[in-house]
């Protein structure tokens, strides 16, 4: 990443200084935090029992307006992204303008949890009626961000600073066939970080993983890209039992999927630039066994941490699909659909905020982890600003992992709720800090 020179501030900030800064208010959050408990609880029981798909987010969208607008000093803006909110809160006192996020929309997944507030939506999906369920933790996200927004609004006064709050449609989009992108990216684009002009953003995500209540997290690249591509191998069809009366495309996209797994294993620098998947999830084609079709298609996705692997890897599908096909005499139409970028965490914001999250979640609370190949669209408010993301282990069993997110049966400890709500106060206490002059 480039150099930000508020981040770079950040990181030369003189310890005690901040230290004596956030402390004060530091203890009035933890106990606003705390009498808030049941209030964030019931606001995630009541999203998750109407959850909403992606751009549907219209209840959901209204819940969170009006319980910002009744925190005193927001400011509320709604329809951006379509059903997506913004809530401005400008402290009494001038500092840096940051930003929270969460994001709202659910699954087309039927719950099966069996919870006294579980989800029996339905909605329509792609065309087809489907159940619907935050089997993301979407709901959590939501909820803990409302209670460090009401938390910070009681804080206003001696507020260092201004904060946005960015509650997020469809982060489960992950762009579609109509060209419409996904909650992060159309946000930016309608301009949510520019009035006022956000300098960092801050996420968290929950997750099935044990211990409950800790908090992982790294510097530099923690969730993948990713993006889709769709190749269609045009042939010509004729009779199963004279195969040579045409050209058989399944063959050949047969072949394609295989030459794929090259890519990985031959092509990518994976010791230099990281890991990469190129995965194909659909390789369909013909609809009787004794006929062989006019066209095959396979779909699938690209994984990486690196936008140098990520360039290699989209020229080295598009040219194994088409002169494959091209050496048997067929076609091979390809589309790339470019989704979520690398999401990157910001070195010297990791170095600023970490104390601030063992102060949410407790000593030796906060562990370092690899990568994950996953992919999160967080990553497009990153685009000249630091980001940074962490994520919230919330596994209902305590000490062993609980379901993965999109299970129909994931669900997470709800005494959770409260350590994510201090992570975002105490993490935005600790970025509005003064800052010690760059030297």
């Amino acid at each position: 990443m480039g150099k930000f020179p508020a981040v770079i501030a950040f990181a030369t900030l003189l310890p005690a200084l901040a230290a004596a800064q956030v402390a004060p208010l530091a203890q009035r959050a933890e106990a606003l935090v705390a009498k808030g408990e049941s209030q964030v609880i019931a606001w995630r029981r009541w999203i998750h029992q109407n959850p909403e798909l992606s751009y549907q987010e219209t209840k959901t969208a209204a819940t969170i307006a009006a319980a910002l607008a009744a925190m005193p000093g927001m400011k509320v803006q709604e329809g951006i992204a379509k059903t997506g909110v913004k809530g401005v809160l400008v402290g009494g006192k001038p500092g840096p303008v940051i930003a929270l996020r969460a994001d709202m929309d659910a699954l087309p997944v039927e719950e099966k949890t069996g919870l006294a507030f579980a989800s029996v939506s339905k909605a329509m999906w792609r065309g087809r009626e489907s159940f619907v369920a935050h089997a993301c933790g979407h709901d959590a996200h939501v909820a803990m961000l409302l209670g460090a927004a009401d938390a910070l609004s009681k804080l206003r006064e001696d507020l260092p600073g201004t904060v946005v709050f960015l509650f997020q449609p469809a982060e489960e989009w992950g762009g579609d066939d109509d060209g419409t992108p996904s909650g992060a990216t159309l946000m930016v684009r309608e301009g949510v970080l520019a009035d006022p002009k956000v300098e960092l953003v801050l996420g968290q995500h929950v997750g099935g993983e044990s211990p409950s209540g800790t908090i992982r997290l790294r510097k530099g690249s923690i969730m993948a890209s990713g993006d889709d591509f769709r190749i269609v191998v045009k042939g010509k069809g004729s009779h199963g039992a004279m195969p040579w009366g045409g050209k058989d495309p399944i063959l050949v996209a047969a072949e394609i999927a295989l030459s794929m797994q090259t890519i990985v294993s031959r092509e990518a620098n994976l010791v230099d630039e990281g890991p990469l998947v190129v995965t194909v999830g659909v390789l369909q084609g013909g609809n009787r066994e004794n006929i062989i079709p006019e066209t095959a298609e396979l779909r699938g996705t690209i994984r990486t941490l690196s936008e140098k692997t990520r360039r290699l890897a989209h020229e080295s599908v598009k040219r194994k699909a088409e002169k494959i096909a091209e050496a048997s005499g067929l076609t091979a139409e390809v589309t790339l659909t470019i989704g979520y970028p690398v999401l990157t965490n910001h070195p010297g914001l990791v170095e600023r905020v970490w104390p601030a999250l063992e102060r949410a979640a407790g000593a030796g609370r906060v562990l370092e982890v690899p990568p994950i190949m996953a992919a999160e669209d967080f990553g497009a408010f990153g685009a000249g600003i630091p980001t940074m993301y962490w994520f919230l282990a919330a596994s209902p069993l305590g000490d062993r992992p609980g379901p993965p997110n999109h299970s129909p049966f994931f669900t997470i400890d709800e005494t959770v709720l409260a350590v994510g709500t201090r992570a975002l106060v105490q993490a935005s206490l600790q970025v509005l800090s003064p800052r010690a002059p760059v030297r």
